[in-house]
């Protein structure tokens, strides 16, 4: 049997993990596995597939700038890795991003609905729902349960200086109507908007993310190393930072934080690390696994200030590595919280994160670390997850 997953990159960041590890699963269970990505890619067990060129995501950048037209640019880019897919044969195609400027979703899916192969779609944002954004809860938007019109979020992810968005929404929304077509959500917040879009039909699922718990475990403590000592960490993670993801709450918590706690913020860029406030430490972006568990078992409070996740992969990350978490209550960050693992507080409101923080710290982590473990253990363990997919694919080609 043959697997070929589709996503922006390849074991780079949390959903090219995520797919590097069901490709793991997959070839555990005696299929051969492949990758196809636009973007970046580490070091994989499966065969990858590059799509396209650096020029393609360049083009297809500046028509999405323009034109509102992510999404469909790099036609030429899909058509050779429809080719490509041919000569493979797989026996599922499971889709992850097919966003991010390197695949054109019109030429995929045509090419879908022709071939009689399954698609199972793990949906890790809202962009398949939309007519632009991956995101409408910061904008309390809920066009997307009708016609997505006038967006209030052009100048966010995706960005364009001009407006498709209804021309878009009625274009996924046709692409997106084929037979043999599974979704999976990875929370129940994401599965009750799927309910609500125009994939409501669609055949459903919800598998959770998994975590390796073998790699994120308690693992030292690098306080002296950073020149921390006693001060209490208060790690946020996150591939790219913005105010989607809380940064300016982030800024607000340090201007009334104490001196005895120090936030710490992980995969922010150089130009943001020059201008982050004296209470902030920043740090740039790491693909070293290793260091990132060391931070994670170091902190006292993983801290998620997201206004928006599907999911919330660096809460659970921090559960197997024995650190509570802070979250906010809004989308599917609540789900992950228990009373034993950590606290949540109203959305945006800076003084209950602060009395949050305080709470926990007071408390003491090791008041926390068991239990969050426990919890990673028996829920978010990925050699289990991940084998619902395999499980969900047998299930697919049986029908």
């Amino acid at each position: 049997m043959k697997l070929l997953q589709i996503n922006s990159v390849a074991n780079i960041g949390s959903t090219g993990r995520i797919a590097e590890q069901i490709g793991q699963a997959a070839m555990a269970a005696g299929w051969e596995s492949y990758i196809a990505y636009g973007r970046e890619a580490g070091q994989n067990q499966s065969h990858l597939i590059k799509i396209g060129s650096p020029f393609d995501v360049m083009w297809h950048g500046i028509a999405t700038r323009l034109f509102d037209r992510h999404g469909l640019a790099s036609k030429r880019a899909t058509r050779r890795f429809i080719s490509q897919i041919k000569e493979i044969q797989p026996d599922i195609i499971h889709l992850h991003n097919i966003h991010g400027y390197y695949l054109n979703y019109e030429v995929l899916f045509e090419y879908l609905s022709k071939a009689d192969i399954p698609v199972v779609w793990t949906l890790h944002d809202c962009w398949a729902m939309t007519g632009h954004c991956s995101h409408f809860v910061k904008a309390e938007c809920l066009r997307w349960k009708d016609q997505c019109k006038d967006c209030p979020l052009l100048l966010d992810y995706p960005k364009s200086y001009s407006n498709g968005v209804e021309r878009n929404y009625n274009r996924k929304r046709k692409s997106f109507d084929i037979d043999n077509l599974h979704i999976v959500s990875v929370s129940k917040w994401l599965n009750s908007i799927v309910d609500e879009s125009y994939l409501s039909k669609r055949d459903k699922h919800i598998i959770y993310n998994g975590v390796d718990i073998d790699i994120f475990r308690p693992n030292g403590n690098i306080k002296k190393d950073i020149g921390l000592g006693d001060k209490k960490i208060l790690l946020g993670v996150a591939t790219t930072w913005n105010d989607s993801k809380g940064l300016t709450d982030y800024y607000k918590l340090s201007e009334i934080l104490s001196e005895e706690y120090q936030i710490v913020l992980i995969g922010v860029t150089r130009n943001q690390i020059q201008k982050l406030p004296k209470g902030i430490i920043g740090i740039e972006r790491t693909n070293n696994i290793n260091e990132l568990v060391q931070y994670y078992s170091a902190a006292d409070v993983v801290m998620n200030l997201s206004y928006a996740e599907t999911f919330g992969l660096t809460t659970v990350e921090g559960f197997a590595c024995g650190t509570p978490s802070i979250v906010y209550d809004t989308t599917a960050s609540p789900e992950l919280i228990t009373e034993n693992t950590g606290i949540v507080v109203p959305l945006g409101d800076i003084l209950a994160v602060k009395d949050a923080v305080e709470e926990i710290c007071r408390n003491g982590k090791e008041h926390y670390s068991q239990f969050c473990r426990e919890r990673a253990l028996k829920h978010f363990n990925k050699e289990d997850k991940f084998k619902e997919y395999i499980e969900l694919y047998k299930k697919i080609l049986k029908q």
